[in-house]
């Protein structure tokens, strides 16, 4: 999967969910019985009739009246009478219909009783692996909001790896003592209250600094949902040309569909045990305050199989410019609402599980 998924429960007796981590939306919600049109999924879903704790909200309430779009289900049936009935998109397309409701959450030998969304009709890109979003975003109905915390953090292992990764609430979301961090100041944008901006100011590839004017990569936000960082399609291209300058290899044309735009053909010189790694020029982010270095493997996937090298960006119409997960792995990330500040560092994040 190329997304990161927070574990708990939900109900009384509680029944196990799993939520993409998403700092680029508000809502928790999870798909429920009875489906009406759903995404295949492993778990078995949430039936809110068996939960003892579950109460739907009704439409006057302020959590209803707050969310984007809303409505009073009637007529009894799977909405049931003056419920409160949502309806939730995302950028990529994906929406959630349900129900607004509230329940016992349940993290590890904690509990909570949040708002969330209890999902009827859900379509979308989503892995069979997920239930539904667990919305980290600005927003009242986010799960950071609800619980009153002021921080949060997250360090992503690497995605071609089976290990967990470590997401902190609150006081304990922050770096190691002795850690080497940067910070950068979280922007808020009332157009998008939700979303955490950045304050992009620069890009470079290798040594140069590419000639984009700063204000191509004004609109800038951190997304944890995101799988790959996009850019508008004119940085794109400057960073791609630039790429292509450096690396001096063949470049392989895309095919139809392909997920990679760029790639470069490897060449076998040497049997694989021998085989030193390709030189890449390095990428950097040039935040306000802070420069992030990415590492190697998060924006260059190698195949020495398939003898092929790809940069791991997109272009996206538009003006925003999206830093995804796969830009963070192996990341120390702190959000700090207070101060709104995000702090990071490079970590090996299965280390930092493992030290818990």
């Amino acid at each position: 999967t190329n997304e990161y998924l927070v574990h708990l429960s939900v109900g009384t007796p509680p029944r196990p969910v799993a939520l993409t981590l998403d700092t680029g939306s508000d809502l928790v919600w999870t798909q429920c019985a009875p489906c009406l049109d759903c995404f295949d999924q492993g778990m078995p879903l949430l039936d809110p009739a068996r939960s003892s704790t579950y109460a739907a909200l009704p439409c006057d309430a302020p959590l209803c009246r707050a969310l984007p779009f809303t409505s009073c289900g009637g007529g009894g049936g799977s909405w049931g009478e003056r419920s409160c009935v949502y309806v939730y998109h995302y950028g990529d397309k994906s929406l959630t219909v349900g129900q607004l409701a509230a329940d016992r959450f349940t993290f590890g030998n904690a509990e909570r009783r949040l708002t969330f969304g209890c999902g009827h009709f859900n379509k979308g890109i989503f892995q069979a692996n997920e239930t539904g979003i667990a919305g980290f975003g600005r927003g009242r109905w986010s799960l950071p909001s609800q619980l009153g915390v002021t921080s949060f953090s997250y360090c992503f292992t690497s995605m071609f790896e089976s290990k967990s990764s470590r997401v902190t609430l609150g006081a304990a979301a922050e770096l190691k003592s002795g850690t080497v961090f940067q910070s950068t100041p979280l922007i808020k944008d009332p157009s998008q209250p939700s979303l955490y901006f950045l304050s992009l100011k620069g890009i470079s590839v290798g040594s140069k600094r590419l000639p984009v004017p700063e204000r191509r990569l004004r609109s800038t936000i951190i997304d944890s949902g995101a799988s790959i960082t996009t850019l508008p399609e004119d940085v794109y291209e400057a960073v791609k040309a630039e790429f292509v300058a450096q690396v001096g290899l063949p470049v392989i044309g895309a095919e139809a569909g392909a997920a990679l735009d760029l790639c470069f053909a490897l060449p076998a010189t040497a049997p694989f045990w021998r085989r030193r790694a390709v030189a890449v020029p390095s990428l950097t982010l040039h935040l306000d305050g802070a420069d992030w270095e990415l590492p190697r493997g998060n924006y260059v996937f190698e195949d020495h199989g398939a003898r092929v090298m790809c940069l791991v960006l997109d272009a996206a119409a538009g003006e925003q410019t999206v830093i995804g997960n796969y830009q963070q792995q192996n990341t120390h990330v702190v959000y700090d609402l207070d101060r709104d500040l995000l702090s990071f560092a490079p970590a090996q994040c299965d280390k930092l599980v493992a030290s818990l």
